[in-house]
């Protein structure tokens, strides 16, 4: 413990951005407890580091009073201005009481305590650093693959992707670079724990305020998004002034814009769709790219019943009804689908069930 170490402590609290005082009162208190375990707790003692030298001190603190009940507590008045003649009764007298081998003991423990607070302040300083990108997405590189859990590095930190967090079509391997969204920021007793997700609807959210800077002015709006990560993902737009066309907007010239979020996505689909206050207008873009005949809704029980050309009622309704599930979805309508001959054919029934009543 010399000047020495308390250059390297302040070279390496510059480095990991703590504050030396801290490391420093850090190391005092882990030495005034090495103190009491080696050499007894009966004084009442504090330990200081010189700041300037780096040499460490034990003192005992003493209260003058005028009978000495304890020793270990107490000091007469007398003997105390033997030390300085300004004492008076009821000051605490410092005595230096540093054992010749305690350097030892001080080393020992100041490695151990410094490495153990900057392991601490790492912690901290990583939490809120990546509590901040909470929400935000961050490029990434996977590290691991452990218990199909993903670890991946996210500048100096590690990140966890569960498998519900993963894309299901994508094959994660070491060295691979990705997007993700940071979806949860958490302090454990290991540290922070940071979440990653490839398949949260946030994830494309954020991939579109990258690439439109229409959506970055303010001028384009993302109403909602619906997702089935992997396969199909349906956004709603909407501009805050006529003359810009939202679907455009997001599209990008030749599909340049909407195409860069899909590279990102290894094919996701994406239908970007102009979002309306009239729900007949916003359901029937909703089931895009089918085309719509007619659309009647039901406002008391949101939902709504949609016709399509016989040619279209597949497409309309998608594979394994995805397309209608994720229109339903995107709207927050109950959405039935009917092509133009069943309809047909539902009104027959329903008429002749009127005649036979009759």
């Amino acid at each position: 413990m010399n000047g020495e170490f308390l250059g390297a402590l302040e070279q390496i609290a510059s480095e990991k951005g703590i504050d030396k005082e801290i490391l420093v009162n850090a190391i005092e208190a882990a030495l005034l407890s090495a103190y009491k375990k080696n050499f007894g707790t009966s004084q009442n003692v504090k330990v200081n580091i010189d700041r300037g030298t780096g040499t460490v001190k034990v003192f005992a603190l003493k209260t003058i009073v005028e009978e000495v009940k304890d020793e270990t507590q107490e000091i007469l008045l007398e003997d105390a201005r033997r030390i300085d003649l300004k004492y008076q009764l009821g000051d605490v007298v410092e005595i230096e009481v540093t054992p010749r081998n305690f350097g030892r003991i001080a080393a020992q423990n100041a490695k151990q305590v410094v490495v153990q607070r900057i392991r601490e302040a790492e912690r901290v300083i990583t939490y809120e650093k990546f509590i901040e990108k909470e929400n935000e997405i961050m490029p990434c590189m996977v590290q691991r693959v452990e218990r199909k859990n993903v670890y991946v590095d996210l500048d100096q930190a590690e990140g966890l992707m569960p498998p519900n967090e993963q894309i299901q079509s994508e094959e994660y391997k070491v060295n691979d670079r990705l997007i993700v969204y940071i979806a949860e920021v958490k302090m454990t007793n290991k540290g922070p724990q940071i979440l990653v997700s490839r398949t949260h609807p946030n994830l494309v959210k954020r991939l579109f305020e990258r690439e439109v800077p229409e959506i970055v002015r303010g001028e384009v709006i993302i109403k909602n998004i619906a997702r089935e990560a992997g396969s199909r993902t349906k956004i709603a737009v909407h501009a805050n002034h006529p003359s810009i066309d939202p679907v455009g907007a997001c599209v990008g010239q030749h599909g340049i814009r909407v195409q860069h979020i899909v590279n990102e996505l290894n094919g996701e689909k994406i239908d970007v769709i102009k979002w309306s206050d009239d729900p007949r207008e916003f359901i029937g873009s909703a089931l895009s790219p089918a085309k719509i005949v007619n659309v009647m809704v039901n406002e008391d029980e949101k939902s709504a019943r949609v016709i399509v050309p016989d040619n279209q009622l597949s497409l309309a309704i998608g594979k394994e009804g995805q397309n209608a599930r994720l229109a339903a979805k995107l709207t927050g309508w109950k959405i039935d689908i009917k092509s133009i001959s069943q309809m047909e054919k539902l009104e027959n029934e329903e008429n002749s069930s009127i005649e036979y009543n009759e």
